[in-house]
């Protein structure tokens, strides 16, 4: 039997936005409520799982799972890979999507059609942005969980724990890969929540656009009528993460 789920990883301990996942949209809906809500209009996830991890901090995202249904798992802190491959490995998932908690506004239309070109073919990974054309916080990827465990025993370096997938991304060789690219270059602008500036961009989306779910072309409608929407988040750096991550690998070489 092929299940398909989707893992959010999410932790309170955001060193760039404290809570953040937690933080609500417009005073009103917590952040991992709004995702939750988008992913719910996916055709082919089957189940959704939030995987936080075993610090005490996280247990007010265990309370929020608890009180609003949601199945949840409980893992590494700095691990996330072993956490992913944990969460799968209970919940017998066959395919995995993966998506983190810091992008409250997913397509659920993007996602389908990565999982339908996923299930279509013979791939071990299909993913949107292997190269850079897609706006931040639209980012899809889907393994087995075959690919999903070969990369949990092969994986060492610090970045390919943190980053689950960064192992594929730098061995391409090893797997049958597919990588979706929108027409033109959107990579310059998005709608991830990393800092303040990015809650504030999707605090306007949110109210400006009513329907629901919120898809990425009602957000590019919106930029192109209002092009200072996109100026409220430029100038924060989405690669500070790979940065510190890219540091930590070399710290661990020289041991």
């Amino acid at each position: 039997m092929i299940l398909i789920g989707c893992i959010i990883q999410a932790r309170m301990g955001s060193s760039r936005l404290p809570g953040k996942v937690l933080k609500k949209i417009n005073g009103k809906v917590p952040m991992l409520k709004f995702q939750l809500d988008q992913l719910k209009y996916s055709k082919y996830i089957e189940k959704i799982v939030v995987a936080t991890t075993n610090m005490e901090e996280d247990d007010e995202i265990v309370n929020f799972c608890k009180a609003n249904n949601v199945e949840y798992f409980r893992g590494e802190s700095e691990n996330v890979l072993d956490r992913y491959y944990q969460c799968a490995k209970k919940f017998s998932f066959s395919i995995i999507l993966r998506i983190p908690s810091d992008k409250p506004l997913i397509d659920p239309e993007i996602i389908d059609d990565i999982i339908g070109k996923f299930d279509l073919g013979c791939y071990d990974y299909v993913s949107n942005f292997l190269t850079l054309s897609y706006p931040s916080g639209t980012e899809v990827e889907v393994l087995s969980s075959k690919t999903l465990e070969s990369v949990w025993k092969k994986a060492k370096l610090p970045s390919e724990l943190e980053h689950v997938t960064r192992y594929i991304h730098t061995h391409q060789n090893e797997f049958n890969l597919l990588s979706i690219e929108y027409p033109k270059d959107l990579s310059k602008i998005g709608w991830a929540v990393d800092r303040i500036e990015d809650l504030e961009l999707v605090n306007e989306i949110v109210s400006k656009i009513k329907k629901r779910p919120i898809l990425m072309n009602d957000i590019l409608e919106l930029f192109g009528k209002e092009p200072s929407l996109a100026e409220i988040n430029k100038n924060v750096n989405r690669d500070e993460g790979n940065i510190k991550s890219l540091k930590d690998d070399e710290d661990f070489l020289k041991l």
